[in-house]
């Protein structure tokens, strides 16, 4: 794409055209050298007007009806006025490098919406539950005038540390009586859950919802301290009713306002733009690494013996980065 291309794309994707705004979530997720090229060009032009939106970040377990619980959340937010986009990940599969992407179908009425926009994208190879170019397709979504980005996880490991590393609230989706009490009392998850919401709580499982949610405060209160500057809010939704979204929306509101307010948010954001600069120049380095003439004519001797145990990985890295060094 030349300049002017470019230049056409940033104003389709600021005049809120959505043809644009798939077409330029497509070109930063493209893997391709010169399509990054121009990715970036198209970043540099609409990251002026990016920066407005509540990010949030869904995560849970399996089965614990993330889709369900954004479809509902999506609507609530947009007979509020508000515009909402979804950043929902898929996995791939390991061996064919395939995903289903079928989040549209698990959302069909938030689909609809005129004020919605959903956008699967597959996690191909990138660990932590979030796709490789999650960060940009969020910054194209807020050019695009859209007030609220969720991003849905896979629901993994990792994915709690990544997906934090990108917004503003965390709210994690849990199941009453399926083990993630014991999750939640981890003191890895509690540095970064802002919000917890225990999905499901209808008919005969409304009552077990609440006792978890009084069980996860208790060790909330305990773990977090009562001095803390923000202990994590416990609340009970049922997705499939409606019931309770509108509690779960304005306790990440009331989050975004302590942020606000306390001057967090500003010194959260810049800390994700550096985290975003430090992953993109591993990724740089390591691209170039195996792209080296040099390397690649050690790499085959290299692997081999430590597969086959004759010398160390770490033996094997230093040999590496001794072939990429000289050039």
């Amino acid at each position: 794409m030349n300049a002017d291309e470019i230049e056409k794309l940033a104003v389709g994707v600021r005049s809120r055209e959505r043809r644009a705004l798939g077409k330029a979530i497509t070109l930063v997720e493209s893997s391709r050298a010169d399509h990054q090229e121009a990715a970036q060009g198209l970043l540099e032009r609409l990251l002026p007007s990016s920066g407005g939106a509540a990010r949030v970040g869904v995560s849970g377990v399996p089965g614990a009806g993330k889709s369900t619980f954004i479809e509902a959340l999506g609507l609530h937010l947009i007979a509020a006025g508000r515009r909402v986009a979804v950043l929902a990940v898929d996995p791939s599969s390991a061996v064919s490098g395939g995903s289903i992407l079928g989040d549209k179908t698990r959302m069909p009425r938030l689909a609809a919406e005129d004020a919605a926009f959903i956008r699967p994208s597959p996690t191909a190879g990138a660990l932590g539950g979030v796709a490789r170019h999650t960060r940009e397709a969020l910054v194209v979504c807020e050019a695009a005038g859209f007030d609220v980005v969720l991003v849905e996880t896979v629901g993994v490991g990792q994915s709690e540390h990544l997906v934090a590393s990108m917004v503003d609230s965390f709210l994690l989706l849990a199941l009453a009586g399926a083990g993630d009490e014991l999750q939640g009392i981890k003191r890895g998850i509690l540095e970064l859950v802002d919000v917890i919401a225990i999905n499901k709580a209808d008919g005969p499982g409304r009552e077990r919802a609440e006792r978890t949610a009084v069980e996860y405060r208790s060790a909330l209160r305990l773990l977090r301290g009562e001095g803390a500057p923000w202990v994590p809010r416990v609340t009970t939704v049922s997705s499939l009713e409606s019931r309770g979204v509108d509690g779960v929306w304005a306790l990440l509101e009331e989050h975004r306002h302590f942020l606000q307010t306390s001057g967090l948010l500003a010194e959260r954001r810049g800390a994700q733009r550096k985290a975003w600069l430090s992953g993109l120049v591993r990724e740089t380095l390591e691209a170039e690494l195996w792209a080296n003439p040099d390397v690649q004519r050690e790499a085959p001797e290299v692997l081999a013996r430590v597969q086959a145990g004759a010398i160390t990985p770490t033996a094997g890295a230093r040999r590496l980065l001794e072939a990429f060094r000289k050039r």
